[in-house]
Formats: C-alpha cells, sequence, structure tokens
C-alpha cells in the first residue's frame, strides 16, 4: 500500500479518527498518556518489539565471525540496519498502516528463542521486561552463548505532535558485546533513530526514520547513520547513509554505505550489495499461550489481541480496560502499603558505564545515560 492511497480507518470510525485527529493537534505534552480508537491499536504489545532486533538471527551470528575489527564493525551496521524493516515498517505491510502498539503494564514479560543451526551457532535467546509503565520503558537482552554475543538495552519514547506528524523521540540505547578468541571483549553502543509518523491525515500512518544514529566500537570504528525520508517534492523513503570511519590511528578510507534500510543498500565504492531484506524474515518462537505465565504478553492480552484481529473493538476496549484498570488498584495497593514494584529480570543503573565510555568518543548527546542490568535469572539461563 502506498503511504498515502490507503484507508485504514473503517466508514464507521472516521468520525472517531476525526476527534482523535483533533485531540492530537490540541494535546501538549507526552502523547503516549492518550487513549487512541481501538480501531487504531496494533494487537501486539511493545514488550513483543525487541524480537525485531533478531528476526535474522544469521546476521546476528555472523558478528562474531569478522576476524578483524573492520569486518566486525561493518557486521555490526549490516545486522544493524537488516533490523529497521522489521521495526519500523512490517506493520505498516501487513496490517495497512502503523498501528499504535498496546502500552505494556508493569512487569510485563515477553520471552523467546531463534532455534539452532549450522549456520549460526546454537540457540539465541531473548528475554524482555516491561521495567516502567510511566513513562514505558522496554528492557531487553539478545544472547546467542555459542557465538559469544549479547545485546542487552533499554527503550522508551517520548511522543509530540508537530507540523501534522507525531515525533517520536526514542530514550535508550543498546549495547553489543562481542567475546573474541582472544579472551578479550569488544564492545558496541548503540544509540536510536528519532521516528517520524507520517499520513495520518490520510487515515494511513507509517514511520520515517530521521536525523542520526550511532554505532561505536571500543575498538575506534564508528558508524554514523543519517536517516532521510520522502518531502513533500522529493527524496525516496526510508533512504539512509552510513559512513565508518576508522580510529583516528589507522589510515583506511572510511565505508559509505548508501540505500533504503527497507530494501536493499551498496557499498559506494565497490556497488556490491551491503543488505537486502528483501528476502523472508525468521519470526521468534515463543511457547503456547497456555503454557505462558499471566504475566507474559500474549496471555495477558489475549482477549484484546483477539478482538482487534477479529474487528470486535467494542470486546477489545472492554478487556483492555479491565487490565488496565487491574494495574492503576495494583499501583494503588503497592502505595497504601508503602512498598514498590521489584523487576524479575533487571536492575536498574542511573548512569551506564558503557554509554559514558563510548560515548565520549563521538560526543553523544546526552553525555550520560541510564541503564538496566541483566541478571542472568531468565528461563533460559
Amino acid at each position: 500500500m502506498s503511504e498515502q492511497a490507503g484507508e485504514a480507518v473503517p466508514a464507521a470510525q472516521k468520525s472517531s479518527w476525526t476527534s482523535f485527529l483533533k485531540s492530537l493537534a490540541s494535546f501538549s505534552g507526552d502523547l503516549s498518556s492518550m487513549t487512541a480508537p481501538p480501531f487504531i491499536l496494533s494487537p501486539t504489545s511493545l514488550t513483543e518489539f525487541p524480537a525485531y532486533w533478531c528476526e535474522r538471527p544469521e546476521l546476528f551470528a555472523a558478528i562474531a565471525d569478522g576476524k578483524t575489527d573492520e569486518a566486525r564493525s561493518l557486521a555490526v551496521l549490516k545486522w544493524f540496519i537488516s533490523t529497521l524493516k522489521g521495526q519500523y515498517t512490517s506493520r505498516n505491510e501487513s496490517m495497512g498502516s502503523e498501528k499504535k502498539p498496546l502500552n505494556p503494564v508493569l512487569g510485563e514479560l515477553f520471552y523467546g528463542t531463534w532455534p539452532s543451526n549450522s549456520a549460526r551457532g546454537g540457540e539465541t535467546t531473548l528475554v524482555v521486561e516491561q521495567v516502567s509503565h510511566h513513562p514505558p520503558i522496554t528492557a531487553y537482552r539478545i544472547a546467542n552463548n555459542a557465538k559469544g554475543i549479547v545485546l542487552t538495552g533499554h527503550n522508551a519514547q517520548k511522543t509530540s505532535f508537530s507540523g501534522g506528524s507525531i515525533i517520536v523521540k526514542q530514550v535508550g540505547h543498546a549495547v553489543l558485546t562481542v567475546s573474541l578468541p582472544s579472551g578479550e571483549t569488544e564492545e558496541y553502543l548503540i544509540t536510536l533513530p528519532r521516528l517520524r509518523i507520517d499520513g495520518l491525515w490520510y487515515g494511513s500512518p507509517y514511520i520515517e526514520l530521521a536525523e542520526t544514529s550511532y554505532i561505536q566500537s571500543s575498538s575506534g570504528w564508528l558508524s554514523t547513520i543519517e536517516y532521510k525520508g520522502k518531502g513533500y517534492f522529493s527524496g525516496k523513503s526510508h533512504s539512509f547513509k552510513a559512513t565508518v570511519t576508522p580510529p583516528a590511528h589507522v589510515s583506511v578510507t572510511p565505508h559509505v554505505i548508501e540505500g533504503t534500510w527497507h530494501t536493499t543498500s551498496k557499498d559506494a565504492q565497490t556497488a556490491a550489495t551491503f543488505h537486502d531484506v528483501t528476502t523472508a524474515k525468521e519470526e521468534v518462537t515463543v511457547v503456547p499461550i497456555d503454557q505462558q505465565s499471566e504475566w507474559e504478553s500474549r496471555r495477558l492480552w489475549h482477549g484484546v489481541a483477539k478482538g482487534i484481529r477479529e474487528g470486535d473493538f467494542e470486546s477489545a476496549a472492554k478487556d483492555k480496560s479491565r487490565i488496565e484498570n487491574e494495574q492503576r488498584q495494583r499501583r494503588k495497593d503497592e502505595a497504601a502499603a508503602g512498598t514498590m514494584w521489584e523487576l524479575k529480570h533487571f536492575t536498574h543503573i542511573d548512569s551506564d558505564p558503557v554509554y559514558e565510555r563510548l560515548g565520549k568518543l563521538f560526543k553523544a548527546n546526552p553525555a550520560t545515560e541510564d541503564g538496566y542490568v541483566y541478571q542472568n535469572n531468565g528461563p533460559h539461563s
């Protein structure tokens, strides 16, 4: 569906959509607290989104196979660019337009795996926990222990409305660690792009990435990724340019990669294909709902998701209100008892030392950022 052609709003819901747009235009503050019309909701909770980091697990595993710090830095960039389609355009393709994900409850969990095979070695595991509700913050860990590669991070969103678009500032970062044959550990700090949700007035929202994100290696290699979307008069949707520069003491010509992150890109010097996500992805494997705990996403939101998928928005809204009211009551009970919710898999730290150390190398803004440390107690441990 083209970004402006499709109508995602059911005819019976157009007045509700118009009212929602008017509310957006007049709203000040963080939009995450707004209640969206049920028909614009996704049947998927935000706690499932970290799975998008690894829907091409071979690329994740291949990072560890790089023989030099330069090769590994390029492999990290290739993997990262290949995650963007899943994270930011796959719902537009499967649902006809971007949908608002379900806002997770505090303590919500999501577990998954990608099975082992000869191409990627051992099993790749995923642990996700909703570590804050206001603001919504999701912490996650993805690991392939056989390859010695681990990704840990957290993500939050600050949303606002400007110029007819929803602007989403992604707060948080990820740290990728690779255990090298030498016994040393290589680290990569990954920052997150800014999002712009366009197409609202057509009733067919879609995401465009904006500004710049970075991948800084502890070896000194830096990937600077500039995102350029489709403008009113020119430009190509989902375009990017990545420049991979060596540390100061290495005399090597920087690599330049250009293309569209939702399809393919090329090395500007050699014209060789760099990444290609036009092939099938591999979704995360999750245990059946009846084997999940009450805090796991797909069991928790089962009734809501079923209503959304079947177009029974009244049922979806009713079950969603029940879940949200239960959460409000839990917070009231905790306040009355003078207790706080205890996280299950992650511990909060006020300042992430890896972010601070590697962020200095490219003058990250902000200079420090909090983080969440995984406690090695997930179901795969």
